[in-house]
């Protein structure tokens, strides 16, 4: 695979290896170490501090098809989860100076102290289209050593994220509440004073701004591990379930998930799926997953909402979807992607039941979707 590797040139410090032999050589950016995982692309053009700790990425690594990646700084408000779920970053421009008055820190020193590698300098056109048209592979990352090698013989060994749990490393530990509601400009967060309905949030690898979206509209959140049995849920007597977000194959979470997925559908209770929520109750209903050739990654995906007529622009990251010929009777389409036509929503007939596949909690992105929120509160009042 590497005997014909060119040597790097005098500036290169990093270098970006795919599975399929090429190299790519650029200048590290962040920790100074290797990283393995899928590589992928994101074509948003704001929110990579989100998207970084976006626990969706676990397992991932991102390459920004937006040239200017880091020129707003870094701050402790843009995050989605505690630390980065993501392996690294390729980049096409150098970082400038932060430029914004919320900036603390610049990219470069955020990375680094997440223990996040990157690499800059890469023709991230040409990366992208070799991605769109070969699918997914697995890639390295290393910043301060040149051991192709090595690195090329780590990136054999790995996997890869078909039948890989990784819920299970990002969700939490144990049980907590949330009360924190939505961001505004010159207050920062606020705090949900006067709760009305008290939900519990299955944490797959939840988002912050997710919870801080059922926050808002008079959720009192109680987030629960992956592993939650039923009885763990039922506990807290809820007056609604949300399903999260997450990585990894949901065939493969879905071992320990679905059986109680399925129980909380027939409890009769509300229930709310994102993302990896959403793929889990489709199991747990009785559809299939399967694994997308690139994926929906990006903050300008059209859908079309089946029962409305109306298309919305939404925020997308994702690698598997359900097969939408798998849907069993008595659970119908709501959403389709205008890309693809691939599924992105259903419900079930009868039931206060539905998810979609994308995130209408814009974090970042568009807010086109965040009625769903509304519509699961609405739900849990009319079944109170």
């Amino acid at each position: 695979m590497t005997t014909s590797v060119p040597a790097p040139a005098p500036w290169a410090t990093a270098s970006l290896v795919l599975a399929d032999g090429t190299v790519f050589w650029g200048r590290g950016l962040g920790a100074k170490a290797r990283a393995i995982g899928e590589i992928c692309f994101n074509t948003s053009m704001t929110g990579y501090q989100e998207i970084l700790t976006d626990s969706s990425y676990a397992g991932q690594i991102i390459t920004f098809t937006f040239p200017h990646i880091g020129n707003v700084g870094a701050n402790t408000e843009d995050i989605e989860s505690d630390s980065p779920a993501a392996r690294g970053l390729v980049m096409r421009a150098d970082i400038t100076e932060p430029s914004n008055f919320r900036s603390i820190q610049h990219l470069d020193r955020w990375l680094a102290a997440n223990n996040l590698v990157g690499i800059v300098g890469i023709d991230t056109r040409r990366l992208t289209r070799l991605i769109r048209d070969q699918g997914f592979q697995t890639a390295g990352i290393q910043h301060g050593e040149h051991d192709i090698d090595g690195l090329a013989a780590e990136i054999a060994a790995w996997p890869g994220l078909e039948g890989m749990d990784l819920a299970k490393y990002v969700t939490c530990r144990q049980t907590y509440t949330w009360d924190q509601t939505g961001w505004v400009l010159g207050q920062g967060y606020g705090t949900q004073s006067d709760p009305k309905h008290k939900v519990v949030a299955v944490d797959y690898g939840v988002k912050k701004n997710i919870l801080r979206c059922l926050a808002s509209l008079g959720c009192d959140v109680a987030v629960v591990p992956a592993s939650a049995s039923f009885d763990d849920i039922m506990r807290h007597e809820p007056d609604g379930i949300f399903l999260s977000n997450g990585p990894g194959d949901p065939a493969a979470t879905g071992d320990y998930a679905v059986p109680v997925i399925r129980a909380l559908v027939e409890s009769g209770k509300p229930v709310f799926g994102i993302c990896l929520g959403h793929q889990m109750l489709a199991l747990a209903l009785g559809a299939q997953t399967m694994k997308m050739a690139n994926g929906h990654r990006g903050a300008n995906h059209p859908i079309k909402n089946l029962e409305t007529g109306t298309v919305e622009i939404t925020s997308q990251n994702h690698g598997f979807v359900v097969d939408a010929d798998s849907l069993p009777a008595g659970v119908s389409a709501t959403h389709v992607s205008l890309f693809d036509g691939t599924l992105a929503g259903l419900k079930v007939e009868g039931k206060p039941v539905f998810s979609v596949q994308y995130h209408p909690e814009a974090s970042p992105g568009p807010q086109d979707s965040r009625y769903l929120f509304e519509n699961f509160v609405a739900a849990m009042e009319a079944h109170a």
